[in-house]
């Protein structure tokens, strides 16, 4: 039976679609928990170790423009299909390589980059999904569903991940990514259903207007969101041992907060997008996002300059589900402003801005830190929303696309 002649479900395909991603974000985070088996019992330095848990993001950033031009050209039931299919099949050849004795450090890295280039798949055409068969006034509500696959793809990583290499080898962590993407292959082929495009302007088969070309929005979104996520990772790369070594946590306690605030955050995606439905923009909210994320930042700086424990927590969960808000609202943005035609595209290029920003939070905070301690840290990395906030276009720019298909 083919695509067209299926009838479509759109709430059906949104779970299909976050079970996707989630799955492809679990083959994506699991190397960064293979870390301490590999440094303490197979013999990799930190290094290596460390090199093999970027791997998959590096896969990642190197091909989300290109699985974004794939799905405006082929479709994203073919593009989501063929993409975890493919990750299923280098995880696979990954099994063979990490059950050996001494597995090879180079064959784990270009199988580990090689899957997460095949993960970016999901990342445009499940973003696509969502805004091609949702009406514009459910989208924002879509969208922040959509974007709870992250945290569960690390929540479900966390918890199997390192129970399952328990007994001395990273195969059944393995075979676990692998049925997963598998298992989505197939719920991807079975559900999904292309949404429909209008014809490209005449004359018949001309390409679709640049909206790059045509106006600054675009752009203006990617680099505004590319100062948003800098709290954002901040938080989640060094709330843990800002809590345990600044601020004197145990580890228990100090996970349990974190955890906390990664599944507030989930929750928190999805308010922001039902309050975009409610008040008929992205923008204006995502504006509001950026003063939220200034004052959260410098409220938890006090916080953690007073050392008051309860401030403390309620602050960080606070900083942290304000810091991963905008993400949803950015994304529908993006993908309603570009056009049917150019949207795989330009979701491709807001996530490759987004984790380009992300490579850049580990060493340069952690150099800043260093220089001025964390509340200080954390008082400065203020400036980032706000330098996003006159960034952000005002909600006048935002209307359908002519050639929308919603």
């Amino acid at each position: 039976m083919t695509s067209s002649a299926r009838i479509p479900r759109p709430w059906l395909m949104l779970a299909v679609g976050v079970f996707a991603q989630a799955s492809a974000t679990v083959v994506v985070t699991a190397p960064a928990f293979f870390i301490p088996f590999l440094h303490t019992r197979r013999g990799f330095s930190l290094i290596e170790a460390g090199t093999l848990a970027a791997a998959p993001n590096l896969g990642l950033v190197l091909t989300l423009v290109l699985w974004g031009w794939i799905v405006d050209r082929r479709g994203e039931r073919w593009v989501l299909t063929l993409g975890m299919a493919a990750t299923a099949l280098i995880t696979g050849a990954a099994v063979l390589v990490a059950g050996t004795p001494t597995p090879s450090f180079a064959a784990l890295f270009l199988l580990f980059l090689l899957a997460g280039a095949a993960t970016a798949s999901a990342n445009s055409a499940s973003g696509r999904v969502v805004v091609g068969w949702f009406p514009r006034e459910r989208r924002g509500l879509a969208m922040g569903i959509r974007q709870t696959c992250q945290p569960l793809g690390v929540a479900a990583a966390a918890l199997a991940v390192p129970a399952l290499i328990a007994g001395g080898s990273l195969a059944p962590a393995l075979v676990l990514c692998a049925a997963l993407v598998a298992l989505s292959a197939l719920l991807c082929w079975a559900v999904i259903v292309d949404p429909p495009r209008p014809p490209r302007p005449a004359p018949q088969g001309a390409p679709a207007a640049n909206p790059y070309r045509s106006s600054g929005v675009l752009w203006r979104i990617h680099a505004a969101s590319a100062l948003l996520v800098v709290p954002q990772f901040t938080l989640t790369t060094f709330g843990l041992v800002w809590l345990m070594a600044d601020q004197g946590w145990g580890a228990l306690a100090a996970g349990v907060l974190v955890a906390v605030a990664q599944f507030l955050g989930a929750l928190g995606r999805i308010g922001v997008g039902v309050l975009s439905d409610r008040v008929g923009s992205r923008l204006r909210p995502l504006r509001w996002v950026a003063v939220a994320g200034i004052l959260a930042l410098i409220v938890m700086a006090a916080a953690g300059a007073a050392h008051w424990p309860w401030a403390v927590a309620l602050s960080y969960v606070l900083a942290s589900c304000i810091a991963v808000a905008d993400n949803g609202l950015a994304f529908t943005s993006v993908a309603e402003l570009a056009g049917p035609h150019w949207s795989g595209r330009a979701l491709g290029a807001q996530n490759t801005g987004q984790f380009l920003a992300a490579a850049f939070v580990g060493p340069v905070i952690g150099a800043l830190i260093a220089a001025v301690g964390y509340q200080w840290a954390f008082f400065l990395i203020a400036l980032a929303p706000a330098a996003a906030l006159p960034v952000v276009p005002r909600p006048a720019v935002e209307r359908e696309p002519a050639d929308s298909p919603a």
